[in-house]
């Protein structure tokens, strides 16, 4: 019976959360007033070569800023130049047009107080943690306050957009559909490429509004030690989450590149935060993501997010990363059973292929000698012989 209650008690706790995050996400961005956040759709332009550049803009309701962009405009004056004079094809002329209607419409889009803001808090939040998992002070309680209070920032408060799956995910389908740049969202994925590349996969571990989401549902299926599901939990091989993210992103990317489609749009997992937008693809998909997390670790992460791919690559390159100390490990894999993927066994034993790590320091709270940190440098290789069948802990 007691273990019937606890089961009924992780999935209210779940269906809790996720209530919790809908309604104080409706809440949220109905106080921001969010502005659309989509580039606008190609509309058929008037032209006429005997038009000057000013009555082609007043035409087609262009400002002067998307004019000055794509005639490459020096001054007021050269409003008055025909279209003519400036030796472009119809098509040219377009082309131009519609890159800079998406350059402008992606600006519009965006509130410029709120992600400063954002930039601002992650940086201090992610200094905060990267403290606390040094000192080795993060605990299954701490653990969980700290995904909540991810989500309830980076999330519910301050929105969707940016997001890391997003900068990858927008950069890719803008130039796809419009071969258009967005400087801002550039800066914005380097910034965050940094943070991989400064702690093992920092920003995704604890800063991606939906991956701390999936993170704490996870862990409201675990037992007060954070070591072992409630109700069962399966850890995929890192061979078949890795190739099925790898091929979605492929065609992700063909899709945005040969016929301007955003394959992930319609089944993007951050309109968790903009609940108002969530259509039926959006809801099905989301729900599967969701009630997923409470038996595997991070599927969005792990099967789906542009994101994480790129970063699985670049964590191999951290400068501070999860490492053990094998002159004290006594080799009893504690780190590996209470692991939630596959990753700290792959650590553990350097195993060729290490999957993702998101560094949230369960390994480190439940080694018994001290033996695992975050710490600078190359992970030294164990001992030949110290994992082999009939060895301590096996």
């Amino acid at each position: 019976m007691a273990e019937k209650a606890a089961k009924i008690v992780v999935l209210g706790k779940f269906l809790a959360l996720v209530a919790v995050v809908v309604l104080l996400s409706l809440v949220s961005t109905g106080l921001w007033q969010a502005k659309p956040e989509k580039s606008e759709k190609s509309v058929p332009l008037v032209l006429g070569d005997s038009m000057t550049i000013g009555e082609f803009g007043r035409s087609n309701d262009l400002p002067n800023q998307v004019l000055k962009e794509a005639m490459q405009l020096q001054g007021e004056g050269d409003l008055e130049k025909r279209l003519d004079a400036l030796n472009l094809s119809r098509d040219k002329i377009t082309a131009r047009i519609e890159r800079a209607r998406a350059l402008a419409a992606e600006y519009e889009s965006k509130n410029w107080v709120k992600i400063p803001l954002k930039f601002a808090l992650w940086l201090a939040f992610l200094a905060i943690v990267f403290i606390l998992l040094r000192r080795a002070r993060i605990t299954p309680g701490l653990r969980k306050v700290l995904y909540a209070g991810a989500i309830l920032v980076f999330g519910v408060t301050l929105g969707a957009d940016p997001g890391p799956m997003g900068t990858i995910k927008d950069a890719i389908a803008l130039y796809g559909e419009k071969r258009v740049i967005f400087p801002p969202r550039m800066i914005a994925l380097t910034v965050f490429l940094l943070l991989v590349v400064a702690a093992n996969k920092f920003i995704c571990s604890w800063g991606c509004q939906v991956g701390t989401l999936q993170d704490l549902i996870f862990r409201l299926n675990r037992n007060d030690r954070d070591t072992k599901g409630i109700l069962r939990q399966v850890r995929p091989p890192f061979g078949w989450s890795n190739a099925i993210r790898t091929i979605f992103f492929l065609l992700f990317t063909g899709a945005a590149f040969a016929w301007a489609t955003d394959l992930v749009e319609p089944i993007d997992p951050f309109k968790i935060y903009k609940p108002a937008v969530i259509g039926i693809g959006e809801g099905v998909f989301l729900g599967l993501i969701l009630v997923s997390s409470l038996f595997v670790y991070r599927p969005g992460c792990q099967f789906f997010c542009p994101f994480g791919l790129i970063g699985w690559l670049l964590e191999k390159v951290s400068l501070y990363k999860i490492a053990v100390n094998y002159e004290t490990c006594i080799g009893c894999r504690a780190c590996a059973k209470a692991c939630p993927s596959t990753v700290m066994g792959a650590i553990l034993e350097r195993d060729r292929t290490i999957p993702d790590c998101f560094a949230c320091g369960t390994c480190i709270e439940v080694c018994p000698t001290a033996s695992i940190r975050l710490a600078a440098g190359k992970r030294s290789r164990p001992p030949e012989g110290k994992f082999l069948p009939g060895s301590p802990g096996d």
